[in-house]
């Protein structure tokens, strides 16, 4: 077989071991998969009348609009919070150092936990937004080339994630630390544009909210999704996207490709 062939291989089997493990063990997939679709009912039906009020007078339709963006990123951001602890996992058990032995393409153990990561991604939004939709969201303003957009630039955003969720999990010394060092992915959407406008909020918060990674995603898959016009937000986005992908692809390889002490 050539070297091409013994990597899909491999990082087939990986790919498949990760997704046996998610499915026989899904209280961590749950959990995570609970805290958006908790916020997002929180946002909507005990906060929507106030925060709605404040962006202009708008009804909760519109804020339900509004938020349901916002909510889809969180649940990017905290389903990747389960690949960094997994990740920990595989180092403090041992079966990394076992694999370390096998004749095995060594870079498929991180793209097996890397693709099944936006796999989980992308089911656990398609699940999030199903709520949504029961809840009242709707887009029939947007074409189906923004909806095709609007699922790779998720897909994009889960990759580049996940590539920084795999270099966390690797450098942390347990799952608990794993879950702590990726806390940041979750609370990022929380001061972002997710749930109110960024000119609403104080000045000097402002720029915290704006200079993030977060706050073009939200805005570009908000245009997206509405057919609404997302301005240069769309171009920050994917250079976001592509910059922390590349920083967390060198990471995440220089760290496991470093001799273990």
């Amino acid at each position: 077989m050539s070297a091409l062939s013994l990597a899909a291989r491999d990082s087939s089997t990986m790919l498949r071991r990760n997704l046996l493990h998610a499915r026989r063990y899904p209280s961590l997939t749950l959990n995570l998969l609970l805290t958006p679709v908790v916020m997002l009912l929180l946002f909507v039906y005990v906060f929507g009348d106030v925060m709605s009020a404040g962006m202009g007078g708008a009804d909760r339709a519109a804020y339900i609009a509004y938020v349901v963006p916002g909510i889809l990123m969180m649940t990017v951001g905290g389903t990747v919070v389960g690949t960094a602890v997994s990740v920990s996992n595989d180092m403090s058990e041992g079966i990394i150092a076992r694999f370390r032995t096998m004749a095995i393409h060594r870079p498929s153990i991180l793209v097996g936990h890397v693709v099944g990561s936006v796999l989980q991604c992308l089911m656990s939004v398609l699940l999030v937004g199903a709520v949504a939709v029961a809840i009242g969201f709707r887009s029939t303003d947007a074409t189906a080339l923004e909806w095709l957009a609007a699922f790779g630039l998720t897909a994009l955003i889960a990759l580049a994630l996940t590539w920084i969720a795999v270099g966390m999990g690797l450098v942390s010394p347990n799952a608990e630390a794993a879950s702590n060092n990726a806390l940041p992915l979750v609370v990022l959407p929380l001061i972002s544009s997710a749930f109110v406008p960024i000119d609403a909020m104080p000045g000097w918060f402002q720029p915290i909210a704006e200079y993030q990674p977060f706050t073009p995603a939200i805005e570009t898959l908000r245009g997206l999704l509405l057919g609404t016009e997302i301005g240069h937000n769309g171009w920050l986005a994917v250079a976001w996207c592509l910059g922390l992908t590349v920083l967390g692809y060198v990471w995440s390889k220089a760290t496991f490709d470093r001799d273990p002490s």
